[in-house]
């Protein structure tokens, strides 16, 4: 049988797990092959739910969206938290509370959702009501820098090349409002029928995890060359990932759900949801045990 994994190239486990072999040695013993399959985070849910891959990963908010949009798809494991991955860059000398009526670029149904729909919320701000969200591109450092924008979030490579140019100060770092943590999740057919397989994803996901940590310098120049940017930016950001997996925890449905509900009365997200309805407990123990985690 074939396996197929959807790579979102944002998703820095995932990106390096696809190109170093990991899980091709540990599914051959299962009989499986892998196929990889370069897509979007805010396609990865739809690409679930229709057969397309059978795993994939994201940030927060895309399986809060997937589950409010009738999605029957189980988280399957998380990063630890990212201190460090994203900020809210300003031009001016502004408070969180100043974005009221402004633009604010942003990547619109990723992380970045929850994380400005949590820290609009903690200003007694509304994100559907508040800002205009517009879609963040090529031009959104310049456009900030440049005034076009009042605030931006980035990430990655481009939020350290984007303080190494100047003229942008941090308004807000990312991991002081979220965990912003990496979720990955899976099909409930595939948890209720292959809990196995997805531990054995989640244990190659943890090696190239380790692999990447051990060799920071590799993984910035490959990321670099492939898909742009400084390679001393990628360095720099790739150097604050934790490079570590866990199971999922009350803790991280605890965050889940606070986010589901800001996002909900924003009216982003279809409907409320709970979020402990897509846990699987079945898939909690592979996983852990995968990642040698005392119950």
């Amino acid at each position: 049988m074939t396996v197929h994994i959807g790579v979102h190239p944002h998703n820095p486990s995932l990106y390096h797990l696809s190109r170093l072999g990991f899980l091709e040695q540990l599914l051959r013993p299962l009989g499986e092959d892998v196929e990889w399959h370069r897509i979007g985070g805010l396609d990865t849910a739809a690409a679930l739910a229709d057969g397309r891959i059978d795993f994939g990963g994201t940030g927060s908010t895309p399986p809060l969206s997937a589950q409010a949009d009738g999605h029957d798809l189980v988280y399957a494991a998380v990063s630890a938290p990212r201190p460090g991955h994203g900020a809210l860059l300003v031009r001016d000398d502004i408070q969180a509370a100043d974005l009221k009526g402004q633009t604010v670029d942003l990547a619109i149904g990723s992380w970045q959702t929850h994380f400005v729909s949590k820290l609009l919320s903690s200003q007694g701000l509304d994100y559907g009501r508040d800002i205009t969200a517009r879609r963040a591109g090529p031009s959104s450092a310049e456009d900030l820098r440049e005034g076009r924008v009042k605030a931006w979030v980035a990430q990655g490579a481009e939020l350290f090349a984007a303080r190494r140019a100047g003229k942008v100060r941090t308004l807000v770092e990312a991991g002081d409002v979220i965990a912003d943590r990496s979720v990955f999740f899976t099909r409930r057919n595939v948890a209720d029928t292959r809990p196995e397989l997805v531990g054995a994803l989640v244990e190659a996901l943890q090696q190239a995890d380790d692999w990447a940590a051990a060799n920071l310098i590799e993984a910035a120049d490959f990321a670099a060359a492939e898909q742009g940017g400084d390679a001393e930016d990628w360095h720099a950001a790739l150097a604050v990932l934790p490079w570590r997996l866990e199971p999922v925890s009350d803790v991280f449905l605890a965050e889940q759900q606070e986010a589901a509900d800001i996002l909900a009365d924003a009216g982003f997200l279809a409907k409320p949801i709970k979020v402990a309805q897509i846990r699987h407990a079945g898939l909690d123990r592979a996983v852990a045990a995968a990642l040698g985690v005392k119950g």
